[in-house]
């Protein structure tokens, strides 16, 4: 599976922006995906997980009640809308899929089998 990521940018405090991941590969309905962020100096965390079958996703705290992640397997796509964006929330992007069976959604990157190339996102203050 190839992933790329798009949609990044930079925004004034509070603004919003909506990040776009396409799957070039087979079975993209079979993977949990993922979206993961590095700021600059930091090690790269997990932002948000979204279950096959699009009904289910998990964010981290920061993230909960401004960023919503959704699916369209029929499209090989996923998405995170960013809402009330935050200086904080600058950071490269990246977004992630992940075969583990047995769960619906994972929060670590050792459980991640394939990473797209990020995408930058800068908030201004």
């Amino acid at each position: 599976v190839q992933l790329q990521a798009s949609g990044g940018g930079l925004v004034q405090a509070g603004g919003s922006l909506r990040l776009a991941c396409g799957a070039f590969g087979r079975a993209f309905g079979t993977y949990i995906m993922t979206w993961f962020r590095q700021a600059p100096g930091k090690g790269r965390e997990f932002v948000a997980a979204i279950t096959r079958d699009g009904h289910t996703a998990d964010y981290t705290d920061s993230a909960k009640g401004r960023f919503t992640m959704s699916r369209d397997n029929a499209k090989n796509a996923v998405y995170l809308q960013m809402n009330n964006l935050k200086p904080e929330d600058t950071a490269v992007y990246y977004c992630a899929a992940s075969s583990k069976v047995g769960v619906a959604t994972i929060r670590r990157e050792d459980d991640i089998n394939y990473w797209g190339r990020g995408t930058q996102v800068t908030v201004s203050s």
